[in-house]
């Protein structure tokens, strides 16, 4: 389980003497998915992770060092919030800038075990989810993995949710709202790392 965490710093870009002696998480989806406010509610804060109204708030890839605890054993891990994809109010220049940085980030990033790739559960069939789940697909290492996990789902009613699940195996429901699927996607996460 997730005991505590905290805020390290924030990069514009994959920086070589950041190096991260923790297995690290990575939050990726579109813009206003949930990212910010997932992380928060996992690590149990609510202004950790800066969430906004505003579509494409976060700009830059946040750290944050959570303290973890299997069993009896307590160990570090890193999450990092990325920007959002999609629709972020930002300049064409800065956002084909971003491109090339987070692509650049994630593919050199060796300390990423997982990649937990938000989907509003309302949309699941967005071409620009299946093209990051490919993109993801296309670099990912053996000791690396993508999740899927669903968002918003206490927006769906039983069949919806049915149907999500037969249409997606291994993914996991979540909903902010009323803390669905919270501690199932947390020992995830925890399993994940520790190559459970």
């Amino acid at each position: 389980m997730i005991i505590n965490a905290r805020f390290i710093t924030s990069l514009a870009k994959f920086d070589i003497n950041f190096a991260s002696n923790f297995s690290e998480v990575a939050f990726l989806g579109r813009s206003n998915v949930g990212k910010s406010s997932l992380i928060n509610s996992l690590c149990k804060q609510k202004n950790l992770a800066k969430s906004s109204s505003t579509p494409g708030k976060t700009q830059l890839i946040n750290f944050f060092e959570v303290l973890c605890q299997k069993d009896e054993d307590k160990f570090n891990i890193h999450f990092v919030d990325l920007p959002g994809f999609g629709y972020a109010k930002v300049s064409k220049n800065l956002k084909e800038e971003w491109n090339v940085y987070l692509d650049e980030f994630l593919r050199l990033r060796t300390s990423i075990k997982l990649f937990i790739h938000l989907i509003d559960s309302r949309h699941t069939d967005l071409e620009i989810d299946k093209g990051l789940n490919d993109y993801l697909k296309g670099f990912l290492r053996p000791d690396q993995k993508i999740l899927k996990v669903f968002t918003k789902c206490d927006k769906l009613n039983q069949s919806e949710k049915a149907k999500l699940r037969n249409n997606f195996k291994d993914a996991i429901l979540i909903s902010n709202l009323n803390k669905f699927g919270l501690d199932k996607l947390e020992n995830e996460i925890i399993n994940q790392v520790l190559g459970l």
